[in-house]
């Protein structure tokens, strides 16, 4: 499984290795990989890590993907462990969205597992040093309808609570999420009461239909379908719930003042300011067969959930709505100068190549800014300048996108890459010609598309992790391999193989607080490192 690409010292171990990093502050509070055998809460020697948490999709409420430790070498993969029991393969193919774990600051990984074909979900925690189960919970969680398998994502608070997706539009909660002796408890942001006294009618109807995402106080948001009447007169739309359970929520079609908008669209994580006062969320048109989905991005009040600023969701190139499919997981992205990205798929396709466009705005929504020539099923990850040698450029940040080119779809030529983008300046983009983000570093992948003469296995990533300190980002490849994309050389320093590989929906990749990667490949989720 160690698929290296650079000299190591066979000399040193594991162990020796690690503190090497730790003594250079490459790896902050790293203990050994753990063994197979551990018992829960046997940290194998090591100190007891505590660090930095990767608290839901995108590590942080503004899925900036960025780590603060140093990701370590992909050298072995330490344990994996199921997020699927029941894969749903279609032709070979598994269109199926997992979640993001979230990773406590203990080193905790909480994942969820999808437990049957249709559905059915619980969480498990595992250690994250050796993947020993520490404790398991079954939810009620009822999936929406759907084409492709929806994600079900929980989210970790700051004060240590887990919470994710249950039914009748509930919240699961569990305290002390890296202990086994949490308290677990509910939220309804409509009211408890009223759940108790008519809970068949609001879990026949009301379905939680994004990630949850987590402020720093501990409130949450998140959005959720309507699929029938009920005692609390509720509507699809998007909820928040703060640390006490007391909830505020919004119908989709009236943030967004357009009677044509049915709900937030399907896996669109919110997205929090940096300052925390206003969250973004996408809603879209109802998945009908006849026609293509399109919405708006909303700007929202993060307390009373009162709109700020909407727009309508554009493709640059025709200026009609763009596409906004529920098969999608793109979310907003907000630098911290508080510009917003979100991917959308263009309004005629395949005329982009099915690439979509990376939209680009101002915090308050007034500014549309150049695009960026890819946006399907992408959540832009931030790039610090200081992981790019020689850039001098006038932007503040950079932005990690994958840039798949789809063989056999209008004028794609198969070869996927990945690239690092500048949402500052432009350049002529390839296919249209319109003014796009400049491409500051692309680079291809490296297995050979059978299917697609000429082109490679396309990128199997819906958000990418961020490693400023190695100044590399860790992503995942539907050739079955989790790659180190290294900045400085522009090119791919390691690979660790995974699986054999199958085409499948996007995934998420993760950092722990120790370095470990997370991946997911063929409905496994991989904990990867020294």
């Amino acid at each position: 499984m160690n698929a290296l690409l650079f000299p190591a010292a066979p000399a040193l171990s594991r162990r020796s290795v690690l503190l090497s990093f730790a003594s250079t502050g490459l790896l902050a509070g790293c203990g050994g990989g753990g063994s197979s055998s551990a018992t829960p809460g046997d940290s194998g020697g090591q100190p007891v890590l505590t660090g930095p948490s990767w608290r839901g999709f995108g590590g942080n409420p503004q899925h900036t993907a960025l780590s603060s430790v140093a990701a370590q070498p992909l050298s072995r993969i330490q344990w994996r462990a199921a997020v699927d029991l029941q894969p749903e393969y279609r032709s070979g193919d598994l269109l199926s969205h997992y979640g993001s774990p979230v990773i406590t600051s203990g080193n905790v990984v909480i994942l969820p597992v999808k437990t049957g074909a249709a559905g059915n979900f619980k969480l498990e925690a595992r250690e994250g040093l050796n993947g020993a189960l520490l404790w398991s919970a079954a939810t009620d969680y009822v999936m929406p309808a759907h084409s492709w398998t929806p994600s079900y994502n929980p989210v970790l608070t700051l004060s240590n609570r887990v919470y994710a997706p249950d039914s009748g539009g509930r919240l699961w909660m569990r305290t002390d999420a890296g202990s086994s002796s949490g308290v677990v408890s509910s939220a309804v942001f409509y009211g408890q009461a009223l759940y108790g006294a008519n809970k068949a009618v609001f879990d026949a109807s009301v379905l939680i239909n994004t990630p949850i995402t987590s402020d720093d106080a501990g409130n949450l948001f998140f959005g959720f379908i309507v699929t029938g009447t009920n005692p609390a007169n509720l509507r699809s739309g998007f909820a928040r719930v703060d640390a006490n359970g007391e909830g505020v929520w919004v119908a989709a079609a009236l943030a967004s003042a357009d009677a044509a908008i049915d709900k937030v669209a399907m896996n669109c994580a919110p997205a929090l300011s940096p300052d925390l006062k206003t969250v973004y969320i996408a809603v879209n048109t109802a998945a009908t067969p006849s026609t293509r989905q399109s919405g708006y991005l909303l700007a929202l009040d993060s307390t009373s959930l009162a709109t700020k600023a909407r727009i309508r969701l554009r493709d640059p190139a025709t200026g009609a709505p763009a596409w906004i499919s529920d098969n999608a997981t793109s979310s907003p992205t907000v630098a911290a100068d508080g510009s917003v990205f979100y991917g959308v798929l263009e309004s005629n396709p395949p005329a982009h190549n099915f690439r979509g466009w990376l939209l680009s705005f101002s915090a308050d929504l007034s500014t549309t800014r150049v695009p960026g020539s890819f946006g399907w099923d992408d959540t832009a990850s931030v790039v610090p300048i200081s992981m790019v040698p020689g850039y001098a450029g006038p932007s503040s940040y950079l932005l990690m996108i994958k840039y798949n080119n789809y063989g056999g779809v209008g004028t794609g030529d198969g070869v996927n890459r990945l690239s690092i983008v500048d949402p500052g300046q432009s350049q002529a983009d390839s296919i249209s010609g319109l003014p796009v983000m400049k491409e500051i570093l692309t680079i291809a992948g490296l297995t050979p598309d059978l299917e697609h003469p000429g082109g490679v296995k396309e990128w199997c990533i819906n958000t990418a992790a961020v490693d400023p300190i190695t100044r590399s980002v860790m992503v995942n490849s539907e050739d079955g391999y989790l790659y180190r994309w290294d900045l400085v050389s522009n090119s791919f320093t390691q690979k660790i193989q995974l699986t054999s590989g199958l085409g499948e929906a996007y995934t998420p990749t993760a950092i722990g607080p120790t370095g470990s990667v997370l991946a997911i490949n063929n409905g496994v989720l991989f904990s990867v490192g020294l």
